[in-house]
């Protein structure tokens, strides 16, 4: 396969894996910790109405949902990766930080949870995932007799 080609398909699946390991922990979160008593948090505006009712446990599991998919789709795309497989992996997390930036515009979160999640979340987690992905052996140039 050509490299490029998989290098796009490596950066793409490593979003798609993220998203799935994402949308996974903060589906667990809603199940394993309760929303407030009247917190809407199934929408957007919802949760903007409720957010001045959310506790510490509330923002763990977004939290991990943020950074353990950025840390699977950076390792997915790190993996599968033809070269350069650190900067694919950088590539997934800057995907995922717009996201995360664009949440932080969105919804009015609590600054120390915005800044952990901004600083800890994406980028480190990418840099993680490229470092904890298999490391392959480059061809040898002597063929065996």
């Amino acid at each position: 396969m050509n490299p490029v080609v998989r290098n796009v398909l490596a950066v793409i699946a490593g979003i798609v894996l993220g998203s799935i390991v994402n949308m996974s922990i903060v589906t667990l979160g809603g199940a394993v910790v309760a929303p407030p008593p009247g917190a809407d948090l199934t929408t957007t505006e919802g949760l903007r109405g409720s957010m001045h009712l959310l506790e510490l446990r509330h923002f763990v599991f977004p939290f991990l949902a943020h950074a353990l998919g950025t840390l699977a789709g950076a390792w997915a795309a790190a993996s599968i990766g033809a070269s350069a497989r650190q900067t694919l992996a950088l590539i997934v997390g800057c995907v995922f930080l717009a996201g995360g930036v664009a949440a932080a515009l969105m919804l009015p979160a609590p600054l120390w949870f915005e800044a952990l999640d901004v600083i800890v979340a994406y980028l480190p987690m990418a840099w993680l995932g490229a470092r904890l992905a298999p490391v392959r052996s480059a061809p040898s140039a002597v063929t065996p007799v």
